[in-house]
This record gives C-alpha cells, sequence and structure tokens, in this order.
C-alpha cells in the first residue's frame, strides 16, 4: 500500500515522501496517527506546504543550536569532588555536574546534550562532546580536581583557578 508521509517516521522516510508498506501498518499505526495519508493530488499539495514550513522551522531551530554551541565550544570548567590518593573518585561526575559547571559560567544546556559514554571516575582533564543535534556538536574541556579541606595547599600539578591567576598578575 502506498502513504504519503506527513511527518518524519524513522527507519521509513522523511515527510513528503511516497512509501510502500504492508496495509495493517498502514491501516493500523499511520493512518490513525496522522503520520500519513493517501497520496492524492490535493493531500499531496498540502504537505508540501506543511513541508515548506517544517524546513523553515529546522533551519532556525538549526541556527539556534549553532549558536548554543558557538557560545560553548572551548569552555573550560572545573569540577572539584572527592577522591584517594590515587585519583579515583568517591562518586563519578555526569551530565547533571557538567550541566551545573556551565550554568556557573553561564552557558545553559540541557543534561540530553552531554554525550558521556560513560561517567567519569578518575581526576584528570577529559574532552566532553555537547551533541545539539545530529550535525551540530561543541566541545568543552572539563577538569575534574580533588576537593581540598581548608587550610590545605593544592598540589603544584593541579591547575590554578582564574582568580589565582589574576590575583598573580595583579601583584606584578
Amino acid at each position: 500500500m502506498k502513504v504519503l508521509l506527513q511527518k518524519n517516521v524513522s527507519k521509513l522516510g522523511k515527510i513528503g515522501e511516497v512509501v510502500t508498506v504492508k496495509p495493517g501498518y498502514a491501516r493500523n499505526y499511520l493512518l490513525p496517527m496522522g503520520l500519513a495519508v493517501q497520496p492524492t493530488e490535493a493531500n499531496l499539495k498540502a504537505v508540501e506546504a506543511a513541508k515548506a514550513k517544517y524546513l523553515e522551522q529546522l533551519a532556525r531551530e538549526r541556527a539556534e543550536l549553532e549558536a548554543k554551541a558557538a557560545v560553548v565550544a572551548g569552555k573550560e570548567v572545573t569540577i572539584a569532588v572527592r577522591a584517594n590518593e590515587e585519583g579515583h573518585l568517591y562518586g563519578s561526575v555526569g551530565p547533571a555536574q557538567i550541566v551545573a559547571a556551565l550554568a556557573a559560567e553561564n552557558c545553559f544546556i540541557e543534561e540530553e546534550h552531554v554525550a558521556l559514554d560513560e561517567p567519569i571516575r578518575q581526576l584528570d582533564k577529559y574532552d566532553v562532546t555537547l551533541r545539539f543535534s545530529e550535525e551540530v556538536t561543541a566541545t568543552v574541556h572539563v577538569w575534574v580536581v580533588p576537593v581540598h579541606e581548608p587550610g590545605e595547599e593544592p598540589p603544584a600539578d593541579e591547575p590554578q583557578s582564574e582568580t589565582d591567576e589574576q590575583a598573580e598578575t595583579t601583584e606584578e
């Protein structure tokens, strides 16, 4: 059975395409859910108009996502966590902590944009990919450092915070 898609259907086709499907799939799912219609001349014209609106909306959304990606691309954030002497974390750093650290830098993103294969469990510098859409991505640098007790000096091999660097440059 041939149907005209009114919306994108994964693994089947995109809006405006005429596809061939089994009659039961069309009758029981595609047609009742409003995902497809019969491919008549009037329906073809209506779907073409809807496709044009959809493409305009998609272009606006992509521009917004690219602007967001440009703002966060290359940012460096530091997350202080509890760790043992070997550098293993007592917990883990996940998307929620990365989003919170970026929010502290006035970069507001959603957790689902953070693409971590698995949570961070070691002290180190990580390049984390933010996937806004299939085509729009950005990379942020995440420093995972140990929490220091008040009065304790941090080790010399850890990066200094920006305020420490600014204080050193103003003293010179």
